[in-house]
């Protein structure tokens, strides 16, 4: 038998809050919508009565946001997912934060992904804190990212990343300190994330940090050196973009 789940979902757009309950009654009918609300006022009258195991909750509202919600609370005993419309830097913040969301409109594939996620996990304040920074700031000058691992939970400034490797499924970040952290995603999805902040795909397995190149050494194929003294091989498809981006620098 599933584990039966309560859910109150805080939406300012009422056809919003009708899929995202028809769609919950496809995929998770384990899941029993205990209430709604349309403004960040409503839901935190609304939460100070009812306990849900999920809270889905918009970021935008005409009385303020998400974040505000959260900040009103005393206690936070649910597994927060946002829902969000398509805004390019919102979507990199909550990747930057490992802050789980859903995009508007819902793929129900995303949906029953979350709620798994949603079983296993309570909010994380440190997250929530992390994502209400990059919210409020310009996706280039994003400063920190979460990487989590099957251990902890690490906060990392961009700077202090000197680059990252791929290994099939994970991603070994190499960090100023001497530090390695093996994270369970692709280097493409960094690649994907970390491109607009300084960060050069130099080969199929590695992305390097610019601001850690100490030389491009063009012989023998090509590679990188770094500050740390490592090098990382440029493949020759790459080294082309690779110099242009050096070059802007």
């Amino acid at each position: 038998m599933m584990e039966e789940l309560t859910a109150i979902i805080i939406d300012d757009i009422e056809d919003a809050r009708k899929i995202l309950k028809v769609d919950l009654a496809d995929v998770a009918p384990n899941i029993k919508v205990i209430g709604e609300a349309d403004s960040v006022m409503s839901g935190v009258k609304l939460l100070a009565k009812q306990k849900p195991d999920i809270l889905f909750l918009d970021i935008q509202m005409p009385d303020g946001d998400g974040f505000d919600l959260l900040e009103m609370l005393p206690e936070k005993p649910f597994k927060t997912i946002f829902t969000t419309a398509s805004d390019e830097h919102a979507l990199k913040a909550f990747r930057f934060s490992a802050v789980d969301y859903l995009l508007k409109p819902i793929n129900q594939e995303d949906l029953i992904e979350a709620i798994k996620k949603a079983k296993t996990s309570k909010d994380s304040p440190q997250s929530l804190e992390l994502l209400q920074e990059n919210i409020g700031k310009k996706m280039d000058k994003m400063e920190r990212i979460i990487l989590n691992t099957q251990e902890k939970m690490h906060v990392v400034r961009l700077p202090d990343i000197l680059r990252l490797e791929s290994d099939v499924n994970y991603t070994n970040f190499y960090l100023s300190n001497g530090q390695r952290v093996m994270v369970t995603r692709t280097l493409k999805e960094y690649d994907e994330m970390l491109s607009g902040n300084g960060f050069i795909r130099v080969h199929q397995s590695h992305l390097v940090n610019s601001n850690h190149v100490v030389e491009f050494v063009k012989a023998d194929g090509g590679h990188i050196n770094l500050s740390d003294g490592s090098y990382v091989p440029v493949s020759s498809r790459r080294k082309a973009s690779v110099i242009q981006a050096l070059e802007r620098i």
